[in-house]
């Protein structure tokens, strides 16, 4: 590894430590270190969301299915766009007023709670269990790729480099808080795009002038890539559409909606997240298949290619940035995992259930120990090498896609749904998802579905049945309050709501 690779890489490293040091200077209370004191522009809001969720499995996981599975794995990219699309389109601007409303919640338990007036808060519990659980798998994940980030760069043993990224990753985060984590996106995610967008012009011009690598010229033809509709099936497309329907479950994405400055800004937001998302996705396709045809589709492990063809195509020093890039793809979504799970253990249980008297500086130093010790289990879990990014990546997304992605989604638009609802929505999207898993084959193959579509119906279904046969008024009183505040004036949100001065808060 040459001596600018490191001193770029190095540099980047050092920018994001001093970010989350200045943010660390500006953390004041909860608020600020778990949801930035609602203070987000649009652009930052933007692309944090968006580096949140295309981590590391959009610059390697991405091309690296491209790369074994042709191109009818780009429907993922497809199918991602959309989910974007309806994530700002139908959540963002609802979410944003309603949390403020029902009396400024700060998290989704927080606000589920408080939604459905809970008074006995099974809802805050059960919410927080499902994210700490599915989170735990979605930050190994992102450790994965740390650690073989680390190995190719530093040619140093896979679990040194794992215990070295995590560190790396950890550092800023537990330091300066969800601001740290959102402006340290918005670098992240110019260089996923950059990264990605740079290697795949570069490889398109190399394979241009008739160059390849040693190994694919040894290879005398190299077997087509295929359509996207190639060998698709309507149970393969109806998984992959699980890529869109997941979204609004992701609570690491739409908590950027809820600390967006303005309701305003949404619009804004909206297509600074589509431009970027789809030039990141479509580069990301780009790289996989170039990438097949550069090394003559022989490649140890595929979801390398991108770092691969970093090394083949740039010089040292754009290199050292590009490869930083992968790296900010990975901890751009570990930041916001660790975000929401230090929430879920400090405001929503420790807060909600231990010492609801807790001081603001106890439980901003509670949220950083959280950050320490969900990052150790992730690591502890992320020791095998030989792990999928990929796989980890959809079986988390799949967990909050199902249980959250009804649940948010009805209580935002359906006045008759009722805690009780919420509550099995929650429970039967999860297990939905952690028993379809290992299943395989069936009638049609319908085991083989990406287990989010199954957990998204089921939980849907499971929500509607049990709020119609539930009393709700009071969570029909709430929602209709919460729709007078979403009715009134822009500017009058900044006053104490209507939801408030009804009694729907998270302290009642």
């Amino acid at each position: 590894m040459s001596t600018s690779v490191l001193m770029s890489f190095a540099i980047y490293l050092m920018l994001m430590l001093g970010i989350g040091i200045y943010f660390y200077l500006a953390t004041r209370d909860l608020s600020d270190y778990i949801l930035g004191g609602r203070n987000l522009p649009p652009g930052v809001a933007a692309l944090s969301a968006g580096a949140s969720d295309l981590s590391g499995w959009a610059l390697m996981g991405l091309p690296g299915a491209i790369f074994t599975g042709g191109l009818s794995q780009a429907w993922i990219a497809v199918w991602t766009l959309l989910g974007v699309y309806l994530n700002w389109s139908l959540i963002a601007e609802r979410l944003r007023v309603f949390t403020e409303a029902a009396g400024n919640a700060l998290t989704i338990p927080d606000y589920l709670e408080a939604r459905f007036v809970d008074r006995q808060r099974i809802l805050r519990t059960v919410s927080s269990v499902v994210m700490l659980v599915f989170f735990t798998f979605y930050v190994s994940a992102g450790l994965v790729g740390g650690a073989v980030l680390f190995e190719s760069l530093f040619e140093i043993d896979y679990r040194v480099a794992l215990w070295t990224g995590a560190a790396v990753i950890v550092s800023y985060t537990f330091l300066g808080g969800f601001l740290a984590a959102s402006w340290t996106d918005l670098i992240q995610g110019l260089m996923m795009a950059a990264a990605l967008f740079a290697v795949a012009i570069m490889t398109l011009l190399a394979l241009s002038n008739g160059e390849a690598s040693p190994a694919a010229a040894s290879v005398e033809a190299v077997e087509p890539l295929g359509g996207m509709m190639e060998g698709m099936t309507l149970v393969g497309m109806l998984s992959l559409a699980g890529w869109a329907i997941g979204y609004v479950g992701q609570p690491h994405v739409v908590v950027r909606f809820m600390a967006l400055r303005r309701r305003e800004d949404v619009k804004v937001s909206r297509r600074i997240a589509l431009l970027w998302s789809a030039i990141t996705m479509g580069s990301a396709v780009a790289v996989g298949a170039l990438g097949y045809h550069w090394f003559g589709g022989s490649l140890e492990n595929s979801e390398r290619v991108f770092i691969e063809l970093s090394n083949v195509m740039l010089t040292p020093w754009v290199a050292g940035f590009v490869l930083a890039g992968v790296l900010a793809a990975i901890m751009s979504t570990i930041d916001s995992q660790l975000l929401v799970c230090s929430s879920a253990l400090a405001e929503d249980l420790y807060r909600g259930f231990v010492r609801p008297a807790a001081s603001q500086r106890e439980l901003v130093w509670l949220s950083r120990a959280s950050v320490l010790a969900v990052a150790l289990l992730a690591t502890f879990m992320a020791q095998d090498r030989d792990s999928s990014i990929l796989d980890l990546v959809s079986y988390a997304w799949g967990g909050f896609g199902a249980a959250f992605g009804p649940v948010i989604l009805l209580s935002l638009f359906w006045r008759g749904m009722t805690r009780n609802g919420a509550i099995a929505g929650l429970l039967v999207g999860a297990v939905t998802v952690a028993v379809w898993k290992p299943l395989s084959g069936g009638p049609a193959g319908i085991f083989d579905m990406f287990e989010v579509v199954p957990g998204f119906a089921l939980s849907l279904l499971a929500v509607v049945l049990v709020s119609r046969m539930s009393e709700g008024r009071a969570e029909r009183e709430c929602f209709e309050t919460l729709m007078r505040t979403w009715r009134r004036p822009q500017d009058s949100l900044s006053e104490p709501t209507a939801a408030k001065a009804q009694g729907v808060s998270h302290e009642q």
